[in-house]
């Protein structure tokens, strides 16, 4: 029994398919879930969950700075370098980790690609401020917005929010448009009011440039500029006190009240790890109704 040769239009699907799942493996590389990260005194999880449950427009990177990077040698070569100032900053990273939430304007596989645009520029900053200042800095945002105001359509714009913990328990944070933290107290068994001085927040990446850009110079004049991000700094205080970072997907769920859905959850979860507290409030946001948009959801406890 002989078989008909593929149709031109077979083909083409059969080339498109493949395509596909090429472009899944990729993203499934830049979209590997978060390995866990130790620190003392801190327990950290973090999860996305796409909408198509494939890929989608939000992202989060988590940086331990002791695993990641070999801070021995760069410690030895900022010295060689007759750089004290900078070796000094890189033995801090030793005791903080980075957490990166970003949420793009969608949730799409296009979105994804933005996301994936981030996490490479955003790593690749990273290392650069490392060499030459010893720590991230809010330049490195700041040069991640012009790049994405100037290669982005305003309808792809990015927020985000970038915070280290520390062993302390304190969380330095900078925020572009995104959803403000919440800290639950395990003494009080409540979401904390936080001062709005410690949560400000500039416009999302890429929706407007950067104010001070040199270049802009030479470009037509925006209709409004972002200042440069504030560093803003809370803390947890308490053993068991949890910091919980998220995209708006997850306050779509709870029709904007999330500290009030979650709370008689965390009553029930927080003595947990990180991770039950990620995969219990995940499940109660769902239990309210059927997802629209991509969700992520951190924990940062102190233990």
């Amino acid at each position: 029994m002989t078989t008909s040769p593929p149709t031109p239009a077979e083909t083409s699907l059969a080339t498109f398919d493949s395509e596909m799942e090429n472009l899944r493996s990729i993203f499934a590389a830049v979209y590997a879930h978060p390995e866990n990260c130790s620190l003392a005194g801190i327990d950290l999880f973090g999860r996305s969950y796409p909408l198509t449950g494939v890929v989608g427009g939000d992202h989060l990177i988590v940086v331990d700075f002791a695993h990641r990077y070999d801070l021995d040698r760069r410690i030895a070569k900022a010295l060689a370098d007759d750089l004290p100032e900078v070796a000094a900053r890189l033995e801090t990273n030793r005791r903080r980790i980075g957490v990166l939430v970003a949420d793009v304007s969608g949730h799409d596989m296009t979105d994804a690609v933005v996301a994936a645009m981030l996490h490479q520029g955003f790593l690749v900053g990273v290392l650069y401020e490392l060499e030459h200042h010893g720590h991230v800095t809010t330049q490195l945002f700041e040069i991640l917005n012009t790049r994405f105001y100037n290669s982005s359509s305003v309808s792809k714009f990015i927020t985000m929010i970038y915070g280290e913990i520390a062993e302390t328990g304190t969380f330095r944070f900078i925020s572009a448009g995104h959803p403000r933290p919440l800290i639950y107290s395990a003494l009080y068994r409540r979401f904390i009011d936080i001062d709005p001085s410690r949560m400000v927040s500039v416009h999302p990446i890429g929706m407007f440039p950067t104010k001070g850009d040199i270049d802009r110079a030479i470009a037509e004049a925006p209709v409004a500029v972002t200042p440069g991000p504030t560093v803003n700094e809370v803390s947890l205080m308490g053993r068991g006190d949890v910091l919980l970072l998220y995209t708006d997907g997850a306050e779509d769920l709870a029709d904007g009240r999330l500290a009030a859905v979650l709370e008689p959850v965390m009553q029930r979860v927080a003595a947990g790890s990180a991770r039950e507290i990620v995969d219990a409030a995940h499940a109660e946001l769902i239990g309210l109704r059927s997802p629209e948009d991509d969700v992520t959801l951190v924990a940062i406890k102190r233990t």
